[in-house]
């Protein structure tokens, strides 16, 4: 993160030198095969961030051809002023955008991810290069702090945080946002707890932790975060916009997950089952899209965003790494209970022409390799 680098986690604009600081960064990391920039604005430092910083950094990586991805500023009321800044940033800067996990979230702003989409389409009809990617599940995940607690109020790290929790005046402050943010989340019970400090919370949603404890949400929400947070599942995502979104030729497939060892926390299941679930539920069950568009979309399509020329088509003289699958027994396996399961239907694996998963089973060879982005004349 270029602005913790060099900021920390202030919560002010850049000094001259500051900026001048992140864009050398930028510089040197393009110089080094980053393939672009990206924002998490609603995290912190990054959200502290306006529009004006970002495209002052992003016209950096532009230089080398590179791609500015985006968490973008809002997903919920701000969606589409959140997707007009992105846009914004990208004709300013002159280079390609794209918006990580686009969705509406919250069930006040259901259907709204079509006017985005509308955005979008606009800006691409003018030339410009728009494209977003998504997860195929009705919930997201984040941290409880990100989800809950204001961003003024997580300024400077934890214990800056929990300093102003125990300040009487921003402690009420506080304390009032994350009811609000609770109320819309109707009382807790949509925000399930992934992994923190008590074991016996972890799978429940804040309301029935709330009930058990026969305490408040909001004094579960304080309670978790002075004993180091929490990671969490939100179901806060429309059924209908899912499906809708998926069916955009622009939108690529994305786990937004990491590689996890079975344990005793309940992770997201996209870690386990995002591309088997597109492919098997919505594209063969039913039949939302062709499977043909929902296997180029985890294929093909991030390839074609990024710019790499020898990955994601099966061509001769592209690189070898292919997934060799069984239709008739492909399925994702993992659910949010029961998140720690292997997909199925997978047969084959192969990296650079090298088995990595044979007959079903990991191979445990490591044939993969970071993929430099080449200089902008190549």
């Amino acid at each position: 993160d270029l602005r913790r680098q060099v900021m920390g986690s202030e919560r002010r604009k850049p000094t001259g030198a500051e900026l001048t600081k992140m864009q050398s960064l930028a510089e040197k990391a393009m110089q080094d095969g980053a393939w672009g920039m990206s924002t998490g604005l609603i995290y912190v430092p990054s959200s502290y961030a306006d529009t004006s910083e970002i495209t002052a950094i992003a016209k950096v990586v532009a230089g080398h051809g590179g791609i500015y991805a985006s968490h973008i500023r809002g997903e919920g009321s701000g969606l589409l002023d959140s997707i007009r800044e992105a846009i914004q940033i990208g004709q300013a800067a002159d280079l390609p955008v794209h918006v990580s996990h686009f969705k509406s979230s919250g069930k006040q702003n259901w259907g709204q991810v079509r006017a985005a989409a509308s955005l979008i389409e606009q800006a691409r009809l003018k030339g410009q290069q728009v494209t977003a990617d998504q997860y195929p599940y009705r919930a997201s995940s984040t941290s409880l702090h990100a989800s809950l607690i204001p961003a003024w109020a997580r300024a400077g790290g934890r214990k800056a945080m929990l300093e102003r929790f125990d300040d009487k005046e921003d402690g009420k402050r506080i304390r009032d946002a994350i009811q609000l943010k609770l109320k819309a989340a109707e009382g807790g019970k949509i925000i399930r707890i992934a992994r923190c400090y008590k074991q016996e919370w972890v799978g429940k949603n804040l309301a029935a932790i709330s009930e058990s404890a026969g305490k408040p949400a909001l004094q579960i929400v304080e309670i978790i975060e002075r004993n180091g947070g929490a990671q969490v599942v939100k179901f806060n995502m429309s059924p209908e916009d899912i499906r809708y979104v998926m069916t955009l030729e622009w939108v690529a497939t994305a786990s937004d997950g990491r590689a996890y060892l079975p344990g005793a926390d309940k992770p997201h299941p996209r870690s386990y089952g995002t591309f088997p679930r597109k492919i098997s539920l919505f594209a063969q069950q039913e039949k939302v899209l062709s499977v043909g568009a929902a296997i180029r979309s985890a294929t093909g399509l991030p390839a074609k965003i990024l710019g790499i020329k020898d990955r994601g088509t099966i061509a001769p003289g592209f690189v070898a790494d292919l997934v060799v699958l069984d239709p008739g027994t492909l399925a994702d396996k993992a659910t949010f209970d029961e998140p720690h399961q292997y997909c199925e239907g997978i047969s084959y694996v192969l990296l650079g022409g090298e088995f990595s998963v044979y007959r079903g089973k990991a191979t445990g060879a490591l044939h993969g390799r970071a993929i430099e982005k080449p200089p902008k004349n190549d």
